[in-house]
């Protein structure tokens, strides 16, 4: 092990990736914004082209500030490599582009982020790939819908919005043993709350706009993997990364690669394709919210179980969910995956339905109205009506959204004034 992997989570957060720069001794990474590079002859610039030597080319590709970021939140999800794009469905698409072809299907979890559920069930179907969502806290229901065309099986370290937590372990092996890898969106929990690689997970994802930057200012995504998965064994389930690619003149990716192929993938047929690679500002400035990770969430933690614990004796209050409680459907699993707080996510539900949760999000001040999460700030929102509105009702329910449900981002405020935003709104 080198001396930056025995570093402590938190001191990771400050130390990886980070200068001094070797051109100027700048403590801090510098911001490389450029397009391109010059190469320092014609034989390093085909090299480059033939992915032989790894140095930069152009920045939808690669970036010394954007890989910067990519070592530092690798090395706290425990992986080998990771892969930076311009939001965190950038990563979704990135991975699944060189994961799945048409013919496919993919086995998600049900509950899951509306956005998730549309880009499998819509944009992934436009290419030919299958979605089939199974009950997320069924390890047989995955097993049942996995047939040898199932490219990768999906779910969520804490489920948004239902906020239940699968049973990662049995999930990975009932992959594993079809020969499917496991891929985690670990956006709830982030790495600081949850490393699914630890307990069998192949490739993990996250919104690293949400608790990673943590400001609500700057979109990001992150894809890492830590090599796990034998992909060199499948060549023709997953010819992108372990067969000839006949995009770069046949060349292998997990012989060229080992086991950072699927990063490398996704990046030289994904990002470089499709063009949602991240910009060096933005990756400069996600880094400055990494610094902070872990002593925020420890406060968002802290904060959302007590508003939990408040709400959940509210007159107009008919339900509260929050892993925390011990109440709570999966208390148990998420006690034995999240460590250090259950996260920043509370849900609720009202007496009144459909249209008082509706009225709840219009009448707070400290609670922002708005569509996002992990934002220092508490945040509010209806999902229902908002974030789930593209599926069916029957599609919400059985992914954990109920028409009287609402969703709290709770932040960092002092959380007596969050509690009498709320007291106030109710």
């Amino acid at each position: 092990m080198n001396s930056e992997e025995q570093l402590g989570f938190g001191t990771r957060c400050l130390h990886v990736g980070q200068g001094p720069d070797p051109a100027t001794g700048a403590a801090a990474p510098p911001i490389y914004q450029t397009s391109s590079y010059e190469f320092p002859d014609a034989e390093t610039a085909a090299a480059r082209y033939a992915l032989e030597d790894e140095g930069n080319v152009y920045s939808r590709i690669s970036n010394p500030t954007v890989r910067a970021l990519e070592r530092r939140l690798a090395s706290l999800e425990g992986g080998v490599d990771a892969l930076a794009t311009a939001s965190g469905m950038g990563a979704l698409d990135a991975a699944t582009l060189v994961l799945a072809e048409a013919g496919d299907n993919v086995v998600c979890a049900a509950s899951v982020y509306g956005g998730t559920h549309g880009y499998l069930s819509h944009t992934a179907a436009r290419r030919g790939i299958e979605a089939r969502f199974v009950d997320t806290l069924d390890p047989e229901a995955y097993a049942e819908a996995i047939d040898e065309n199932t490219a990768y099986v999906h779910c969520e370290t804490v489920a948004n919005p239902s906020l239940v937590t699968p049973p990662f372990e049995r999930i990975a092996e009932v992959a594993h043993e079809a020969d499917v890898p496991l891929f985690v969106d670990n956006t709830f929990a982030t790495p600081a709350l949850c490393r699914p690689l630890e307990y069998g997970a192949n490739i993990v994802w996250n919104s690293t706009t949400k608790w990673i930057h943590g400001s609500g200012t700057t979109l990001g995504g992150i894809l890492v993997t830590d090599g796990s998965f034998p992909f060199e064994s499948h060549p023709e389930k997953y010819p992108e990364i372990a067969a000839p690619n006949p995009a770069f003149d046949g060349v292998t990716f997990t012989e060229r690669f080992g086991d950072r192929a699927l990063t490398m993938a996704a990046r030289q047929r994904g990002a470089r394709s499709l063009g949602d690679q991240q910009s060096p500002f933005d990756a400069w400035v996600t880094m400055q919210g990494v610094e902070t990770l872990p002593l925020r969430m420890e406060r968002h933690c802290e904060n959302a179980l007590t508003v939990a614990e408040h709400l959940t004796e509210h007159p107009a209050v008919s339900w509260v969910a929050y892993p925390g409680l011990a109440g709570h459907e999966t208390h148990d699993l998420a006690t034995e995956y999240l460590d250090g707080g259950y996260g920043g996510m509370v849900a609720l539900g009202l007496d009144g339905g459909y249209e008082a949760a509706k009225r709840l999000c219009e009448e707070t001040a400290v609670a922002k109205f708005l569509a996002n999460i992990g934002d220092a700030r508490t945040l509010i929102v209806h999902p229902a009506s908002t974030t789930h509105a593209q599926l069916s009702e029957a599609e919400q329910r059985a992914g954990g959204v109920a028409p009287e449900m609402v969703r709290l981002s709770i932040g960092i405020e002092n959380v007596e004034d969050i509690i009498a935003d709320l007291e106030g709104a109710l």
